[in-house]
């Protein structure tokens, strides 16, 4: 059972973004971007309103992935990032990502806002931003 929606296609559509998203991150960089994909699709505010599985997520245009558009994105889902996935989705959170709806990778530090939203923290290269409770409770409802 999952905190959102899924079937095993969701899964390896996951692991696959994690792994082209963060893969340099190392684990815990990889489940960090998979929280922000989950939050996304728990997420009833701002721009995923309408964000409702995976999928839709994973392609959000505008405002999805960046690694979608490039063909490592497309490689098979390997069991490390498929088992990542599933932890994600079944409710593990990671700070600074527990809350998070975006994240990117900055040439120097991280912004305090990004999009408005606040930074919430930096892992290796990627910099984390969650909006406020008041902006997006559904992020932060617990299961």
């Amino acid at each position: 059972m999952g905190v959102i929606s899924f079937n095993e296609a969701d899964v390896r559509t996951l692991a696959r973004l994690i792994r082209a998203e963060a893969e340099g991150e190392g684990v815990q960089g990889m489940l960090m971007v998979g929280n922000v994909g989950v939050n996304r699709v728990r997420a009833d505010c701002l721009d995923f309103t309408n964000i409702t599985n995976i999928n839709k997520m994973v392609f959000q245009s505008p405002g999805g992935f960046e690694a979608t558009q490039k063909g490592y994105f497309y490689q098979r889902a390997r069991e490390k990032e498929i088992n990542l996935a599933r932890r994600v989705i079944k409710g593990e959170r990671f700070d600074p990502a527990t809350f998070s709806l975006w994240f990117f990778r900055p040439d120097g530090p991280c912004p305090a806002q990004w999009y408005n939203q606040p930074n919430t923290g930096r892992f290796k290269a990627h910099c984390f931003f969650s909006p406020t409770e008041e902006n997006c409770a559904s992020v932060y409802r617990t299961w």
